[in-house]
């Protein structure tokens, strides 16, 4: 947890970071119930000023890989058919693979909003009498099974039960106060407030497979020294993370980290300019230029 009042170069000193906690055990969910609780205030003791103070925090945005991004979202991944976390972009499979289909994929949408996504989770278990809870998944179908002698038990007495289990897990709280808690965080936009992760997204993603189908033309068209005497010889003064070792990149091209994407991302289309094919030295180009405030964003 980091303090946003507070310039970059201090945030990124030892003193200014607040570990807060982090379990194997705990899922995403439980732990951000935590933020919700400290809507009220937070007491503390003013050192300099000797006296208790009451902190009052609001969320700015929330830090993670896209998968943990996603559950905090409420929202269930890549795999599902509207598979973004911030708009409704998305249909069926058959649909997103038709050439209409895949075209709408590339248009936003009607953005998410955390009241929608309770709304819709609330419909959800008075639709399904709270299928999405696995243990009463189990009892529904104990509760329906029948054999020799054994007469399946009506639907209303099973609509009975399956209400009394979900009203034992609530423990007395509302469907409301048991869904994710960041859905309800005043001042906060769980769709808006989580960033992309630049790291897996962008770097390691498609600026790894471009470097690396780059690397492999280079090799065809036996061009690989010239590339690593301009990438040995490039000037490094105005680079946003100078990492560029010549010798440690191209010797270890299929091992490389995002730091390195980083760097090259900036100077891939000086050095490969007189290269390889106009269609490469485009895609590098759009990369550079579409990605321009991703790669900027610092990388440890």
């Amino acid at each position: 947890m980091s303090n946003v009042n507070l310039p970059r170069e201090m945030l990124e000193k030892e003193f200014c970071i607040r570990f807060v906690t982090s379990s194997p055990h705990a899922a995403p969910m439980e732990m951000m119930s935590a933020i919700k609780a400290m809507e009220s205030g937070v007491f503390t003791w003013d050192c300099k000023h000797k006296e208790e103070v009451m902190l009052e925090l609001y969320g700015l945005f929330l830090g993670g890989d896209n998968p943990m991004q996603a559950k905090e979202c409420s929202h269930a991944g890549l795999h599902c058919n509207y598979f973004c976390r911030t708009c409704e972009v998305g249909r069926t499979k058959e649909y997103k693979e038709s050439d209409e289909g895949y075209k709408s994929i590339f248009v936003p949408r009607k953005l998410r909003t955390p009241a929608g996504t309770a709304e819709e989770i609330c419909a959800q278990f008075a639709s399904a009498l709270c299928s999405v809870l696995e243990t009463v998944i189990e009892l529904r179908k104990k509760l329906r099974k029948w054999g020799t002698g054994i007469q399946a038990k009506p639907e209303s007495e099973v609509k009975a039960i399956l209400e009394k289990q979900l009203e034992d897990l609530l423990r007395g709280s509302t469907i409301e106060d048991a869904i994710n808690p960041l859905l309800g965080v005043e001042g906060f936009n769980v769709h808006q407030d989580t960033p992309m992760e630049i790291l897996h997204t962008v770097l390691l993603g498609v600026v790894k497979y471009f470097w690396g189908q780059s690397v492999y033309l280079l090799e065809k068209a036996e061009l690989s020294d010239i590339f690593q005497m301009r990438l040995d010889s490039i000037e490094k003064d105005g680079l946003n993370a100078p990492c560029l070792n010549a010798d440690y990149i191209c010797h270890y091209k299929g091992r490389l980290i995002g730091k390195h994407f980083k760097s090259l991302a900036q100077v891939m289309p000086f050095l490969i300019q007189d290269l390889l094919l106009r269609m490469v030295l485009d895609g590098w180009t759009s990369i550079v230029l579409t990605q321009d405030n991703s790669i900027r964003v610092n990388v440890k």
